[in-house]
């Protein structure tokens, strides 16, 4: 029984992920830092702010899904525009 569609998209998906994950594993290793104090009220560090972009992108292009008809693209690219200010002042 085949409970997941394995299309492109979805291996593309992962794939970027688990690149996202090695690429800020090795950014700790290599240049340590120390957490910052952001806007939102607590110490962030990069590996913190990749994952709160990552929550943002997800609620954002469910709710682009959800609530319009175009192109999932623009979905993808309001979560990247989102994700500079988390990084920046997170």
């Amino acid at each position: 029984m085949q409970w997941m569609a394995w299309t492109m998209p979805t291996a593309i998906f992962f794939v970027a992920i688990a690149t996202l994950l090695v690429i800020f594993t090795v950014l700790a290793i290599r240049f340590p830092e120390t957490p910052r104090h952001g806007v939102l009220g607590m110490e962030t560090t990069r590996g913190d702010r990749l994952f709160i972009a990552l929550l943002a992108a997800a609620f954002l292009n469910l709710a682009w899904l959800g609530l319009t008809d175009l192109s999932q693209w623009w979905g993808l690219l309001i979560s990247l525009i989102v994700a500079i200010p988390i990084f920046r002042w997170a």
